[in-house]
């Protein structure tokens, strides 16, 4: 892998650890970690795997060692196949020891209906116990079930307040905070206020078509201004880090 923005000093492999370090004066970091083709597509054959690759996937391991909570829709969790939860990888076992940070992160799924399967591995079998977050009006069975698989952050009533859920992790000490999506949840995210920086790989592939965009909503209103921090580059593969230009005062 390469760096192309900024240029190194030396023509080395860079640090993914290193690259992607979240800042560290902020108490409460949302990150999304997206794919799409060239021409924009967010999906093929309605999942985002079929336009990763290897190098992409060094990418998203290095996000989730450096995250405390990686957020998922319950759509995603469905679609993408999100039954097992994150792993403990060797490579970050000690700078989040140091961090004290639990030895993976917590996978976070919102969800309003809960209809979620809570027998699968990804509660059932995690280094950290799973998070649900859900509303204050859930199905109280649905929600019974959820406690007993695992913790539950109640944010708003009807749909997930999602700036009070992020809200409300931070002030447990889990502020580096890794949206995976999907796209409805991204631009949820945004909406609320609480979005940071997108890291979006360029995947080398053209598809057409009508797959959704990386970000699928409401019309940001104003349009959310970011500022190039990195571009790296592998195996075709394109990688940014781009920042919110204006980020929310309160971080």
């Amino acid at each position: 892998m390469r760096q192309l923005i900024p240029r190194p000093n030396r023509d080395i492999e860079p640090d993914l650890a290193v690259v992607y370090a979240y800042p560290g004066h902020a108490r409460r970091w949302v990150r999304a970690n997206m794919v799409a083709s060239v021409d924009g597509a967010a999906q093929a054959d309605g999942k985002s795997g079929g336009l990763s690759g290897e190098a992409d996937k060094k990418v998203f391991r290095a996000l989730r060692g450096l995250a405390d909570v990686i957020l998922v829709g319950a759509a995603t969790v469905r679609t993408e196949g999100y039954h097992q939860p994150a792993v403990p990888r060797d490579q970050y076992a000690a700078a989040r020891a140091a961090a004290g940070q639990a030895p993976a992160a917590a996978i976070a799924v919102v969800s309003a209906s809960l209809d979620l399967a809570f027998d699968a591995p990804l509660y059932q079998a995690p280094a950290v116990p799973t998070i649900t977050i859900t509303v204050a009006d859930a199905p109280p069975d649905r929600l019974a079930a959820a406690r007993d698989a695992g913790e539950v952050v109640i944010a708003g009533t009807g749909r997930a307040d999602l700036a009070a859920a992020v809200d409300q992790l931070a002030e447990t000490g889990r502020g580096h905070i890794l949206c995976e999506g999907g796209p409805n949840l991204l631009s949820a995210v945004a909406q609320a206020g609480r979005l940071d920086e997108i890291c979006l790989t360029l995947s080398p592939q053209l598809l057409s078509g009508h797959a959704k965009r990386v970000v699928d909503g409401p019309l940001l209103d104003p349009p959310l201004p970011l500022t190039l921090h990195t571009v790296l580059t592998e195996d075709g593969f394109l990688f940014t880090r781009h920042l919110v230009a204006q980020p929310s005062a309160d971080r």
